[in-house]
């Protein structure tokens, strides 16, 4: 069976909920640990990380992608221009490799019954698509490479190493011996569609 994705909408709100449960995915981060200062994000996690990515939806803005199997919702991809997150700004580490204007994946999050099945890969091709679509030039990636195999899924939120060059990122920077820069450029011809704007 093949996932399908979806740009976060309003009205698929509980569905990301449903998905991310009440630890908000991992900790009340509801995905808002790239996008916050350190101490904003404390602050706000749990109810407040939550009402954040919220009101982003709220306001027209699509800061990922849902994945569906049999529409259950079963994964989550971070996507948005870099400006978005306030972290990759503030990094030493992740600091822009040069002036092109990207967008950013942040965050890879699988339902803990649907991992090792792909679903990550497919989820990085989606966001490829997303933002094509969007008229982004490029697309990075800033996952990990694993020092142990399972890597536990808490150190592995930006996606593994493997999975973007499996979806065809290539390495473009490495400041840090675990952590490349991986991009993907987006003029290439489309591959097939695998974003859907409607169920």
């Amino acid at each position: 069976m093949e996932p399908e994705f979806y740009p976060l909408t309003l009205e698929r709100w509980p569905d990301l909920v449903r998905l991310f449960g009440s630890r908000g995915a991992c900790g009340g981060c509801w995905c808002m640990t790239p996008r916050l200062s350190s101490a904003d994000y404390e602050r706000g996690k749990g109810e407040g990380n939550r009402k954040a990515l919220r009101d982003l939806v709220r306001r027209g803005r699509e800061p990922g992608l849902l994945g569906y199997l049999a529409h259950e919702p079963v994964a989550w991809c971070s996507i948005e221009p870099r400006e978005a997150f306030v972290r990759l700004a503030n990094s030493r580490i992740l600091k822009p490799v040069d002036e092109r204007p990207v967008w950013s994946i942040t965050c890879l999050f699988i339902h803990k019954d649907h991992r090792r099945q792909g679903l990550s890969v497919a989820a990085l091709r989606a966001a490829v698509d997303h933002a094509r679509e969007r008229g982004a030039e490029c697309v990075e990636g800033y996952p990990v490479e694993a020092k142990q195999d399972p890597m536990p899924p808490v150190f592995a939120y930006t996606g593994l190493a493997s999975a973007f060059l499996h979806a065809g990122f290539e390495e473009v920077a490495r400041r840090s011996p675990h952590r490349p820069i991986l991009r993907i450029e987006c003029n290439s011809p489309p591959p097939a569609r695998r974003l859907r704007r409607k169920a």
